[in-house]
């Protein structure tokens, strides 16, 4: 669901997800290549009931986000993520910790896993993708900050369901291994 006040960027949003059929164009008629991102009647009814539960389902996540700060702050070996003073909401789509240099991730997420901790890795750099590869020629070795963040993140167990004794189960593991 996309929401903008900006009628351009909607008219152009629409032709895109309606197979890029701008305003105007005929059935068989393609101003832009687009795709079929057609919403059903389904989909928006179970949207506009989401979206009745957003506050409470931000609310809930943030609530894991801070038992995580709580209980990661000081573990050794790793930062947790900060949120810029300017940011005004963060949805917490996902916790990432970052792996202090030097550290081996996929030793980090054995252990993890085999304390019965499901964590995975965050986030492969998109000039690693093979389309930004194929389409732009990047290279791996050609943004070497970018590829040192993308070998130290650790996505830890998040949702808005999460209890504040698997946050302390999964800081316990982290302390752990690290």
């Amino acid at each position: 669901m996309i929401v903008t006040s900006d009628s351009s960027a909607a008219d152009m949003m629409r032709a895109l997800r309606n197979q890029g059929r701008a305003p105007g164009d005929t059935w068989l008629d393609h101003t832009y290549l687009g795709y079929n991102y057609r919403m059903d009647e389904m989909s928006a009814a179970l949207g506009a009931v989401q979206m009745s539960r957003l506050p409470t389902l931000l609310k809930n996540r943030q609530q894991v986000a801070d038992w995580y700060d709580k209980e990661l702050e000081g573990i050794a070996g790793l930062t947790i993520p900060r949120v810029a003073s300017t940011t005004t909401l963060s949805s917490w789509f996902v916790y990432v910790i970052r792996l202090d240099a030097g550290l081996d991730r996929e030793k980090v997420i054995r252990q993890l896993d085999g304390l019965g901790i499901p964590v995975r890795p965050y986030f492969a750099p998109i000039h690693y993708q093979p389309y930004m590869q194929e389409r732009f020629g990047y290279e791996k070795g050609r943004f070497p900050v970018t590829e040192d963040l993308g070998s130290r993140g650790l996505a830890i167990p998040f949702s808005g369901k999460t209890t504040r004794e698997q946050v302390e189960e999964v800081a316990f593991a982290l302390r752990q291994v690290l």
